[in-house]
């Protein structure tokens, strides 16, 4: 593996300058044959590090992680302790999913659904992992840990730290829900784990003596015998637009190009770094983004999170592997390294599920979650309904779990049209064959919303929801990945949108029909969605300037509960209520155009 230099000045990475930052704004188109004919034009090839190669090679080489994997332990130098191999394991996204649940697969263009995580089975199966290298394996997670759950919500992310410590992580990252309890509890429950934390784009932003120090440190560095490992920290900086405001009052938050170059140079030069690796909770799609730009050079790999896909082989950028392990503590990541006189020789990657057939449950965690569970356990184990039909919500464009909240929202205020955020969090809720019917707890709901928001009204005209609709859709499929919020598609009632990708930003929407007819652009609408804290009172879900607001007195896990125990068994299912004319609404993923499939 050639290793980068930083301050390389050679003619070629001058001027491929400006051909990355075009390259930079294509990377959402949705042909990858319309991606390869742009890179070819601009006469770039996708490649890590000093040594590029070709644009296709990261689709040709589809070798078997595992296998490659077994024959890296299996190799003479290795065997003879010539050379060693260091182990990298990551998880992210876990969002406070504490026990086993239903995990979501695509196999054969079909939904097929699995037993997958929960903190016993996941201890269980990094232990053994941990086993076949024991003193070079390193255990990294990538953010979104105490958000997602009833625990986490009812103990403000208390209860999960000593989940998290009883599994002995060895560096942490705060991803973008880290603040939903606020900057001080965040930092309460992060400063709680025994492990290291790293973040380099999160300051102080207070009338203090703190004001403008980092809030936790910008990188980490871990030796492996003569191999220096150097990790630095992001968290998406988005993160106050996309979530509540009020969540990130007193943290300021700076892209990555602010200070990642000066990073890099101190890894490599002044703390000889032989890899440098980004650990970012920012969406694949910027991440992807990330890894194409010049000021990244002489990072290695990119460890992704936050938009919860599953990169099953890491995908080449200019400078840069990305990666990203799922969510909901269903996959891990494994990074091997043969590593020989300071020299990496060889690597391989996998994704790996938590399978509770292969790793049977850790009796001391399964023992640690009852304990965490048992003050809110009667609370949350009561079943408020019962669903006939799976309730999932890993489709970017609709998704049935939002079309039984929007339902709900609807049946409870009548307005003409009912909205919920583009969440990506909470896990399938499958029904049992035997009984035909799966039941819906209060767990389940606080992990459909973690955050139960009051419910609120107002009032637009039809040119204003038809503006809002091309700046959300900008938000999910902005060319530029670096716009993208990491949200999925807003999801709605009463209203139909038809829209197009790969057009402009400003000019995705097609038609809007509200109540089944043409939206009128001055006509009056009112709607209904949940209040976010710290948001103007005339700003509802990102809806500006509305007029009429007004709080309705209900939150939604109320209303939730009030239409389940007169619409239970529900059989909520996709009904186009938001269309594309270049994706189906089964579509899985906003990275398009790298041969990347989410399975």
């Amino acid at each position: 593996m050639k290793l980068h230099s930083p301050t390389c000045a050679c003619k070629s990475c001058e001027t491929i300058s400006d051909k990355e930052k075009e390259l930079h704004v294509q990377i959402s188109e949705n042909s990858r044959r319309d991606f390869l004919k742009k890179a070819g034009n601009l006469g770039l090839a996708l490649g890590i590090g000093g040594g590029l190669i070709p644009v296709s090679a990261s689709a040709l080489s589809r070798h078997d992680g595992a296998l490659k994997s077994k024959e890296m332990f299996a190799n003479g130098a290795v065997k003879q302790d010539k050379a060693k191999i260091v182990t990298l394991l990551q998880t992210a996204d876990i969002h406070a999913q504490l026990l086993t649940h239903d995990e979501f697969f695509m196999e054969a263009g079909k939904p097929v659904y699995k037993k997958r995580g929960g903190y016993a089975v996941l201890k269980s199966m990094i232990q053994k992992l941990r086993a076949q290298n024991p003193t070079n394996t390193m255990l990294i997670d990538g953010g979104d840990c105490f958000q997602g759950g009833g625990v986490a919500a009812l103990s403000e992310g208390r209860a999960i730290v000593p989940l998290m410590n009883n599994i002995g992580y060895d560096l942490m990252l705060p991803g973008n829900w880290e603040v939903v309890y606020g900057k001080e509890m965040m930092m309460k429950d992060m400063f709680a784990y025994n492990s290291p934390k790293v973040c380099a784009n999160m300051f102080h932003q207070t009338n203090d003596a703190f004001n403008g120090d980092l809030i936790f440190p910008p990188y980490y560095v871990r030796r492996f015998g003569d191999l220096k490992i150097g990790f630095i920290g992001y968290n998406d900086p988005l993160t106050p637009k996309r979530q509540s405001p009020a969540y990130s009052e007193g943290i300021l938050f700076t892209q990555p190009e602010k200070n990642v170059a000066k990073y890099i140079k101190v890894l490599r030069e002044y703390e000889g770094c032989n890899i440098v690796i980004l650990l970012t909770h920012m969406g694949l799609a910027q991440q992807v983004g990330l890894a194409n730009m010049p000021f990244v050079k002489g990072v290695d790999y990119i460890l992704g999170a936050d938009t919860h896909e599953r990169v099953r082989e890491p995908i080449h950028g200019l400078h840069a592997k990305v990666t990203e392990p799922g969510a909901f503590g269903s996959f891990i990541a494994k990074l091997d390294f043969v590593v020989e006189n300071g020299q990496i020789k060889d690597q391989s990657y996998q994704l790996l599920d938590v399978d509770p057939e292969l790793y049977p449950e850790d009796a001391e965690m399964k023992a640690l979650v009852a304990e965490v569970r048992k003050p809110y356990a009667k609370e949350l184990d009561r079943v408020i309904g019962k669903t006939k039909t799976p309730l999932v919500r890993y489709y970017v464009i609709e998704t049935p779990m939002d079309n039984f909240i929007t339902d709900a929202i609807m049946w409870k205020f009548k307005p003409d049209i009912a909205l919920s955020n583009g969440f990506r969090f909470c896990p399938p809720l499958v029904p049992d064959p035997k009984t035909g019917v799966a039941e819906i707890t209060m767990d389940y709901l606080w992990s459909m919303l973690p955050v139960d928001s009051e419910a609120k009204r107002g009032t637009v005209t039809g040119q204003q929801l038809w503006d809002w609709m091309e700046k959300e859709l900008q938000n999910a499929f902005a060319k530029d990945p670096a716009k993208r919020f990491g949200g999925w598609v807003v999801r709605f009632k009463g209203m139909e949108v038809n829209f197009t990708i790969a057009n402009d930003a400003g000019k995705r929407v097609n038609w809007i029909r509200i109540g089944g007819s043409p939206i009128d652009l001055n006509k009056r609408y009112t709607f209904v969605a949940c209040e976010r804290e710290g948001d103007p009172d005339t700003t509802i879900c990102r809806v500006d300037n509305v007029a009429e607001p007004k709080r309705l007195g209900a939150t939604l896990h109320s209303v939730i509960q009030e239409y389940l125990a007169k619409h239970s068994p529900i059989a909520p299912q996709l009904e186009n209520r938001v269309t594309a004319t270049d994706a189906p609404n089964t579509l899985l993923t906003q990275l398009m155009g790298f041969g990347y499939e989410f399975r």
